[in-house]
Parts: C-alpha cells; structure tokens; sequence
C-alpha cells in the first residue's frame, strides 16, 4: 500500500517521568494506512529516531462518529508522545454520514493491523499497543477490548495481520448504545438495528479476554451521562477484569487533557509492572 507523508526531524522535551534530556523524534504525516472503497484513510505518525522495541499509543478521535479529525487541539499530539518514547499514531475514520456503522470501527481495526504489519520498520513491540480515545472514539477503542473483531469483515489492507492491543483508555465515552441519545447515529445498512446497536455496545460485550481499559468520566459530561461509565465499571469489576475508573464531577465532556494523560501513563506503567 502506498504512503503519502511529510518527514520532519525535530528536538521535543521528554515526560516529565522521563526526565529532561532532549529525545529526537520524526513525524511523518498524511500516511495512508487504508483504502476501502475508492477512499483513502489518514494517519499522522511520530516516533523517537533512536530506540528498540517502542511501545504504541493510538488515538481515535471523537465527534459521535459522523465528525471531528485525527488533527486537533483536544486530541493525541504525536510528537509529544514520541518524546516521551512512544511509537505515536492518530487516525482518522470514514465518517457515518457517508459510511454506515460499522465503517468507524473497520477502519480501526484496519490502523491496528498496519501497526503489527509495519512493527518491524518502526521498532514496534507488538505486545505493547494501548489505544486511547475520547467521547465517540472512546467507545470504539472500548469495542476494540471487549468486541474484538467481531463479526465484521476485514477491510482496507493488511488482511493477514494481527489484530489484538494490550490495553485501551476510554474518556468520557458511552458503553451502551442503545440508551445513549445520540446512539441512534449508528445505524448499519443491514441487520436490526437495535441487535447491531448492542453488538456495538462494550458493556453487552464484556468477556474472560476483555482487554484492561482505564475509564475516565465526568458526572457533568452533558454529552454521554456519567451513568454509563458506572455502570461499565461495574460490570467489569463483575468480569473480573483489571480496569481502572477515574470518577471526576466537574470536567465536562472530556478529551486528552493533562490530567488524562497522567492517568494514562500511569495505568501502562501499572501494566507493564513499572509501578
């Protein structure tokens, strides 16, 4: 598959947790990771210029899946994730105003086969992939833990690629679409609407291979009720999965902020036994 992409070199700060010394990193944009149906869908990439074995940080955009760009101030900034060590990745979707459920999630899982099919170019570890997304993508990363495939089809590229992440982290996304208001927004050309609806929905989908997922919600998110990240918590804690909830009341509907970040870096360092 062919690729479109601006190369730039450049100095950032490392994390805080890092320490201060200065970490190269490039930053390739407009990547094309896949092609489904005359379109082609976009990444922008970052990773440091020296180091083994990266680990991977993905995020999926929100916008109730009909708007919003991988590019935005609320969202993952690549090049500041590579300085702190990170093979970096944020990807667009095609949008359900022109492709119908469960388009958004295809092409997800589509960005998850480029990263295991390109691991050995960027210095991949492919047992180390933790996807993050906020509100609508918050929900699609919770599928990629819970639903897995799925009974969807493989499409755009990289067909015979693993599909599997190591962890996910969902901020202020729903769990159930089918008492979600604007849940109604996935609706796929084909099946009953309101079964597919459940398919899509993580807290129907919660099994013993459910991925670890940090959520993060707010009690006066006025866009997906806080209700719905409780409840995911608690049918988690009831599947026995290792998950974490961050519980705030005054954050409104959130995105990638500072705060998430920190809890995001500290959840992989839990994982990953750094803690």
């Amino acid at each position: 598959m062919s690729r479109s992409v601006t190369t730039l070199c450049f100095l950032l700060m490392a994390a805080p947790t890092g320490g201060a010394a200065q970490v190269p990193v490039t930053v390739e944009k407009d990547l094309i990771f896949s092609r489904v149906e005359g379109a082609a869908v976009l990444a922008d990439i970052a990773y440091p210029v020296d180091g083994d074995e990266l680990p991977v940080i993905m995020y999926v955009h929100g916008g109730r899946w009909r708007a919003g760009s991988r590019v935005n101030d609320a969202g993952l900034q690549v090049a500041e994730w590579a300085g702190r060590g990170f093979f970096a990745m944020t990807i667009d979707y095609r949008l359900v105003g022109a492709s119908p459920a469960p388009a958004p999630y295809q092409d997800v899982q589509t960005a998850i086969r480029w990263v295991h099919a390109h691991a050995e170019d960027y210095r991949i570890d492919e047992d180390r992939i933790y996807l993050i997304g906020n509100s609508s993508g918050g929900h699609l990363v919770a599928m990629v833990a819970t639903l897995g495939e799925g009974p969807y089809e493989r499409v755009g590229g990289w067909e015979n690629a693993r599909s599997d992440v190591r962890a996910v982290i969902s901020a202020a996304g729903p769990y159930d679409l089918n008492t979600l208001s604007w849940g109604d927004l996935w609706t796929p050309v084909e099946g009953d609407t309101y079964e597919e609806r459940s398919i899509a929905s993580p807290i129907h989908q919660i099994r013993p291979s459910t991925k670890p997922i940090l959520i993060v919600h707010s009690d006066d998110d006025r866009s997906v009720p806080v209700q719905q990240a409780i409840d995911m918590a608690e049918a988690l804690e009831v599947a026995g999965i290792h998950h974490r909830f961050v519980h705030y009341t005054d954050r409104g509907h959130m995105s990638v902020t500072d705060e998430v970040t920190e809890h995001t870096l500290s959840f992989i360092a839990e994982l990953e036994g750094r803690q």
